[in-house]
């Protein structure tokens, strides 16, 4: 959220912003309210000054006619009052859907855009694999080496379902672990954070009400996190941090839900776009100020790129358009991975940063070293997600016989280099041991 002393100030540039960002918000009609706003909270602290007053010259006046009098005039400032009340919270009420409205100004450097299409190109890194013979996707090397159960997954969940399984669900938590052991070793603290939280964080984290349709919610109002990011957020939701717990990085785990609104025919098949997964999230909040956000905005990125170099997939970073921004986002990078049967990149991480913005919603503020009191920074980048991951590694690293070559990094958390169908001799010795 903008401060509205800063709206006010800086109106065309916010309209600018909310320009290049493709969004529509009413910021005439802000300002109006605004104004309507605090003369209405004027009128009505000179009234109570006034209510205040009388009742105090009531209690010292002993002529009876002159005390009904003054007691008329109390009764008719509460009631005036009590209108104002009304008029105001009426006032409250619109003003207060618009400044939800309001977006976050892009850094200078974010190119105009009205969509992903018109990302920028920032960074390749690896040669796009080339196979001597002729390559599967994703979906038929899982399901002929028993990793994933899509049918069932149907069955019990629906469209977008699915099981991992065996060597699919193994593969799984050797990434979780190695990027537990990577992350923290750049200073994150581990924290697993609750899937379900109430309404007020996804408004903190810009992601209500302009995500509404894409957010799974339950019967009694309270919502299911699309990224760990939410619940972080909430952690130090209302608390004044001292400066020396900045910068603060947490490398957060959760399952995360999406309804996927609005996206039914698209990636209808495999594990590009599902409603349930798994994701490790880098979380950070620092001290005000745009260089330090800048600095720390980078090393987000750069741990995930090199997160993704250490596993040998090949990936491309993006710098995302105005357009293609969510309402609280400064500037983010989009790292992607090679898909190599789509023949095309792949988001797999975004890294952001947002000021104030979020932490203003969240009230999370510090004391700095004068004793003043300012309001934190926040940032965010992918660390991994799974089960998108799967789809590149699998199909980057898939083999001539059909299995798939486990990268380097990964094999002391599987226990293997390859997984391999497994042979009807072995699978009957695994079930009599």
């Amino acid at each position: 959220m903008l401060d509205i002393k800063f709206i006010r100030e800086n109106l065309d540039l916010v309209k600018m912003g909310a320009k290049k960002k493709n969004m529509e918000v009413d910021l005439d009609r802000l300002v109006e309210l605004d104004d309507k706003r605090k003369g209405l909270i004027a009128e009505m602290e000179e009234k109570k000054a006034e209510q205040n007053r009388v009742s105090a010259e009531v209690a010292q006046t002993t002529d009876a006619a002159a005390r009904n009098e003054l007691i008329a005039g109390v009764k008719t400032l509460k009631e005036d009052i009590q209108k104002d009340e009304a008029s105001l919270k009426e006032i409250m009420t619109e003003w207060q859907t618009l400044m939800l409205q309001v977006p976050n100004i892009p850094d200078m450097s974010v190119p105009d855009g009205k969509s992903d299409e018109d990302n920028v190109e920032h960074k390749t890194w690896g040669e796009k694999t080339a196979f001597e013979f002729e390559p599967k996707d994703h979906v038929d090397i899982m399901t002929k080496l028993g990793m994933v159960d899509f049918e069932r997954g149907a069955k019990v969940h629906g469209f977008r379902g699915y099981y991992l399984m065996g060597d699919g669900a193994r593969l799984s938590w050797a990434i979780w672990n190695y990027a537990l052991d990577f992350f923290t070793k750049r200073g994150f603290d581990p924290m697993l954070v609750p899937a379900i939280v109430r309404q007020s964080n996804l408004y903190g984290t810009g992601h209500l009400p302009n995500e509404a349709e894409d957010v799974y919610h339950t019967q009694d109002n309270d919502y299911l996190i699309g990224t760990s990011e939410v619940s972080t957020m909430g952690y130090r939701s209302d608390e004044v941090l001292d400066k020396k717990e900045l910068p603060s990085k947490w490398l957060s785990f959760s399952p995360c839900f999406r309804r996927e609104a609005g996206s039914h025919g698209k990636d209808t098949k495999g594990l590009i776009r599902v409603h349930e997964f798994f994701k490790l999230e880098q979380v950070i909040l620092c001290e005000a100020s745009h260089e330090e956000s800048v600095t720390w905005h980078e090393w987000l990125n750069k741990n995930t790129e090199e997160f993704i170099e250490s596993l040998g997939i090949p990936y491309r970073t993006v710098l995302n358009c105005g357009g293609d921004l969510g309402q609280g986002q400064v500037k983010k990078y989009d790292v992607e991975l090679w898909v190599p049967l789509e023949k095309k990149y792949r988001e797999i991480s975004s890294a952001s940063y947002f000021h104030d913005f979020q932490t203003r919603r969240f009230n999370i503020r510090y004391r700095d070293e004068d004793g003043k009191v300012k309001y934190a920074h926040s940032l965010n980048c992918t660390a991994i997600p799974t089960p998108r991951v799967l789809v590149s590694l699998v199909e980057n690293f898939q083999q001539a016989d059909g299995s798939v070559r486990i990268p380097e990094v990964l094999q002391q958390y599987i226990g293997k280099d390859t997984i391999a169908a497994p042979t009807r001799s072995k699978e009957a010795h695994d079930t009599i041991q």
